[in-house]
């Protein structure tokens, strides 16, 4: 008996036909359901904006709807590249119902796939997509639009530390393989895989690495991401971005608000430039007692303290990390794939806009 003989006994000869929809394949009560269909509507609002996008050049290989989609799905189960996820697209049935592709449509190569999501990138498609999904009829009520909190973490690059090469061409002949014993500053070197990465490390006792910094804007009635943003890493790159991001909601509140920061935002600038474009600070207290013995002077007195708003932000303000814990361990936010500030903001903001599509749904059902 030949194998394919005894192929086709063990595991059955196999139908060259289906007749089942994918749509029917998917359990009723399956969460992609709920997810795919917010994302439909948002896609709708975007069809103008995606338009003017592709106007020049006509409609792309890969629609920008199903690209989206697609994007989203590989935020949603952690697919490490394009690559994989061109491969689960080609055999997964619920994928390819999720992004609107039918059974026998063939899959984009992966090259493509890359250069059609730069262009979305460049067309600030993302920033649009949280946007409209945030001033959706169902959401819109979810949403605080006076208490917020702000943090940031760190975003590995995809970069080795062998990279981290003086930028004056000088060093060992052993292409950075041995680096033990010298100084490296980020003033005098660079990355030659991710320039833009920086060596940086964000606690005393912990290890150096070559990292963005990303930052997260939450509101605080249900714990959703309403902006985000990436920047170099260094010490003061936290609080300039929560300034940046608070004003743009105080601008849009039209009216004082709050902003819930850990103890790194203790400082004696950034506290009164918070007061200054109308942001009342519920900055954790910084009181710790430096090297030298004496205790530090918070620039959080009872100006603050003294409301019970103050405690509440306090409580609400650690719901943000479960933002940042969501994308390092479901998401694709842990050590990035991407090179370059822009590429790693996008995909940032990606994973922001699929934490709070995994939220809502539930919000909706409590």
């Amino acid at each position: 008996m030949g194998g394919d003989d005894h192929a086709r006994q063990v595991y059955g000869p196999g139908g060259l036909f289906s007749y089942i929809a994918p749509d029917k394949r998917v359990p009723a009560n399956h969460p992609l359901r709920k997810v795919r269909g917010l994302v439909g509507d948002v896609l709708s609002d975007l069809n103008r904006s995606l338009g003017r996008l592709y106007a020049s050049e006509g409609r792309p290989l890969i629609p920008p709807e199903q690209l989206l989609s697609a994007l989203l799905l590989q935020v949603f189960y952690g697919i490490r590249s394009e690559r994989q996820l061109m491969e689960q697209l080609d055999y997964n049935l619920l994928y390819r119902w999720f992004v609107g592709l039918s059974p026998d449509d063939p899959v984009w190569d992966p090259t493509t796939f890359t250069k059609n999501r730069e262009r979305l990138q460049n067309g600030h498609v993302f920033t649009k997509f949280m946007t409209r999904l945030l001033n959706h009829s169902q959401v819109r009520s979810l949403l605080s639009d006076e208490h917020f909190s702000v943090d940031g973490t760190l975003i590995e690059a995809w970069a080795s530390q062998k990279s981290f090469r003086p930028k004056d061409g000088s060093g060992d002949d052993d292409d950075g393989a041995n680096f033990h014993g010298q100084k490296r500053k980020n003033d005098t070197h660079a990355s030659t895989s991710d320039p833009d990465s920086r060596l940086y490390r964000k606690a005393a006792g912990r290890e150096a690495k070559l990292c963005y910094m990303g930052h997260a804007t939450m509101e605080n009635r249900h714990g959703l991401a309403v902006a985000g943003r990436v920047t170099h890493a260094n010490g003061t790159a936290e609080r300039r971005a929560s300034e940046t991001m608070l004003r743009a909601r105080r601008e849009a509140a039209g009216r004082r608000i709050t902003a819930g920061e850990v103890k790194a935002y203790d400082t004696a600038d950034h506290v009164p430039n918070l007061r200054a474009i109308g942001v009342t600070p519920h900055v954790t207290q910084n009181q710790a007692v430096t090297k030298t013995g004496k205790t530090r002077t918070s620039a959080i007195d009872e100006r603050a303290t003294r409301h019970p708003g103050y405690g509440m932000s306090q409580s609400r303000r650690a719901m943000v990390e479960c933002i940042f814990g969501w994308g390092k361990q479901h998401g694709t936010m842990r050590k990035t794939k991407h090179r370059g500030i822009a590429r790693v903001a996008a995909d940032f903001l990606l994973n922001l806009i699929a934490y709070n599509l995994i939220r809502i749904p539930k919000l909706l059902a409590a």
